[in-house]
């Protein structure tokens, strides 16, 4: 046989086995951050729900509003504080970023 065409078989082989070892490795750093990836996807989903379904939001808002207004006033107030420091820490970022 052509010491050629062994040469290029046994090179063949030698990656197709570096290739499933790596495959081997790939599933195992994907296994461990699949539960990640697995609560973005329903946190994802819960946000299409409630884009689709608002008023549901609405009157959850107004049996709280009503029933315990101090409860919804604070986390009304720590959620605009968090809001309004996201936007400042995304424009300083932008910011920085942004070509000159």
């Amino acid at each position: 046989m052509n010491p050629k065409i062994v040469e290029l078989a046994l090179k063949k082989q030698r990656l197709q086995l570096q290739a499933a070892a790596q495959r081997v490795r790939i599933l195992h750093a994907i296994e461990s951050v699949s539960p990640a990836f697995g609560a973005a996807d329903k946190l994802r989903s819960a946000l299409g729900w409630a884009r689709a379904h608002p008023e549901v939001l609405v009157g959850t808002g107004i049996v709280v509003l009503v029933a315990r207004p101090r409860f919804l006033f604070r986390w009304a107030k720590r959620g605009f504080f968090i809001w309004e420091g996201v936007r400042r820490l995304r424009s300083a970022i932008e910011s920085r970023l942004a070509p000159r």
